[in-house]
């Protein structure tokens, strides 16, 4: 295990990477090291630093080590170079709104272990985990697979992909499976993923496109791996249904939704909710499928809500 320290507006921060059974997961934490810990799990294609700082330093003040993370196959984690994606994307697409399985190179149950193997690496028995979109489906099945090691569970905009859920948008599943033009220049790339945040953003939270700029550039520079983002929805693709996984979870579990998510639509959020016995749904009236910082306090303020949820149950 490796790792660097600094110290941001009085929030001590630290990266690092560290060494699992089979992969190299890297991290960054804020707070106290001793503090309780609230493990944020991003989504899809998503690197670690799409968790706002913001919601970091301030849930850190709230007295937690907030930990936040790249899945594997995405930022500065372990890559899986030369596994291939086979068959038809139409077919698994089709599968997986049957809530089928398919097969693939890996699913979101071996992404779930990894979140258990990372915790093990950092020498933490029990987290409160956090988890957006895909983070949310590994959310779920770590819960569920794992549930001596979860405190308690907040899932933002997420799905039980379970079959006959709305599909998304046609514009937002564009925006999903659009690839920036061959060869093209970093701007060129770096406009073409601001766009694709605007276009998943909720109109009740828009966001000025220097700003989706700026955090499009950040994400490129640090690392862009487009193949791995493909056996990423190849795992969302292809685990099938979380509903029966779901429906084991025993830790207080709060569901977040945007009421205007184009790509996981509201229903995907209320089957979370619907699965998981004693969950809370709070639906967000015009959030889309981002984390603008306008929706930052409301979104610290339902995690601390259900921390405190798992404290007075313990």
């Amino acid at each position: 295990m490796s790792n660097r320290s600094t110290e941001t507006d009085n929030v001590p921060h630290k990266a690092g990477t560290a060494t699992t059974r089979s992969i190299r997961i890297a991290y960054e934490e804020f707070g106290a090291a001793d503090a309780p810990p609230i493990v944020l799990i991003m989504g899809f294609g998503a690197q670690l630093t799409l968790w706002p700082t913001e919601l970091c330093e301030s849930l850190a003040r709230e007295g937690f080590r907030v930990i936040r993370f790249d899945n594997r196959d995405i930022g500065l984690s372990t890559k899986f170079d030369g596994m291939r994606v086979d068959g038809s994307f139409l077919a698994r697409m089709v599968r997986s709104q049957l809530g089928i399985p398919s097969s693939v190179p890996y699913t979101l149950h071996d992404m779930a272990a990894d979140t258990r193997n990372f915790l093990d690496a950092l020498g933490i028995e029990q987290a409160h985990l956090v988890g957006a979109s895909m983070g949310g489906m590994i959310t779920q099945l770590v819960a569920a697979t794992y549930p001596a090691r979860v405190a308690s569970a907040s899932i933002v905009f997420s799905s039980t992909n379970e079959r006959f859920l709305p599909p998304p948008a046609p514009t937002a599943l564009k925006a999903l499976l659009t690839a920036p033009p061959k060869n093209a220049t970093v701007d060129e790339m770096v406009e073409h993923s601001a766009r694709n945040f605007q276009v998943l953003g909720g109109p009740a939270f828009p966001r000025d496109r220097d700003e989706l700029r700026e955090l499009s550039r950040t994400q490129i520079e640090r690392s862009y791996y487009p193949q791995g983002m493909v056996r990423q929805l190849a795992a969302v693709l292809g685990t099938g249904s979380l509903r029966p996984y779901a429906q084991r979870i025993k830790a207080p579990t709060t569901v977040i939704h945007g009421t205007a998510d184009p790509l996981l639509r509201p229903a995907c959020g209320r089957a979370v909710a619907r699965a998981i016995p004693g969950a809370q749904l709070r639906m967000i009236e015009g959030m889309g499928h981002d984390l603008p910082a306008a929706v930052t306090p409301r979104l610290a303020s339902e995690i601390l809500q259900n921390t405190a949820r798992s404290a007075e149950n313990a």
